[in-house]
């Protein structure tokens, strides 16, 4: 990565943090290297990380694992307080298996904390990867996504919106999410 690949990213990470309550047990989806898992240090309850490119790791309270979401071992029913995913929803094929799995695994009242960058972030990163200043890391993978769909897929899945908000001057948003208590997992049904 580059130094504005890595600002860029500390930032998201800075942005997400507020929201995770300390202790959490965290599962980070499209975790890289598990820079923002590393970042949370004593924060941190317990964290996972799943990326496809991620070299498998481990801390003392952390673990990395190289797979997709949902992984080929799925991970036990609410065994998660908060699911991360920062700068991964534009990446991701199946959004909605992606929300009913995030239901699965995250206990009632946990929370989804995500970054999506806006529309205008492809064009100006492509500039800046022209410029060498940042690698625009798996930018053909973004599939023009619309972060104004966040808020309805994860609402028809389960989840009440906690916050939304713009940040990175208008170019990226964060969505917080908390997982209804009173939904069974087994009437939350793909549309």
């Amino acid at each position: 990565m580059k130094w504005l690949d890595t600002v860029l990213q500390r930032w998201r990470g800075a942005v997400a943090r507020r929201w995770i309550p300390r202790g959490a047990c965290v599962l980070d989806i499209g975790c890289h290297q598990g820079e923002f898992l590393r970042g949370l240090g004593n924060h941190l309850g317990i964290g996972i990380g799943v990326d496809p490119l991620a070299t498998p790791a481990s801390g003392r309270r952390w673990n990395l694992i190289r797979d997709c979401f949902p992984p080929a071992n799925p991970f036990p029913p609410a065994s998660f307080d908060t699911i991360v995913m920062l700068a991964t929803l534009e990446h991701m094929q199946d959004k909605v298996e992606l929300a009913l799995e995030c239901h699965r695994v995250l206990r009632p009242g946990g929370r989804i904390i995500l970054t999506v960058p806006s529309l205008w972030v492809d064009p100006i990163v492509e500039v800046l990867v022209q410029f060498k200043l940042v690698d625009g890391m798996s930018l053909d993978q973004h599939h023009g996504y619309d972060p104004s769909e966040t808020q309805g897929l994860f609402q028809a899945h389960g989840f009440t919106l906690l916050r939304r908000k713009l940040f990175q001057m208008g170019l990226n948003h964060l969505f917080v999410f908390s997982k209804r208590v009173t939904d069974d997992v087994a009437a939350i049904q793909p549309r």
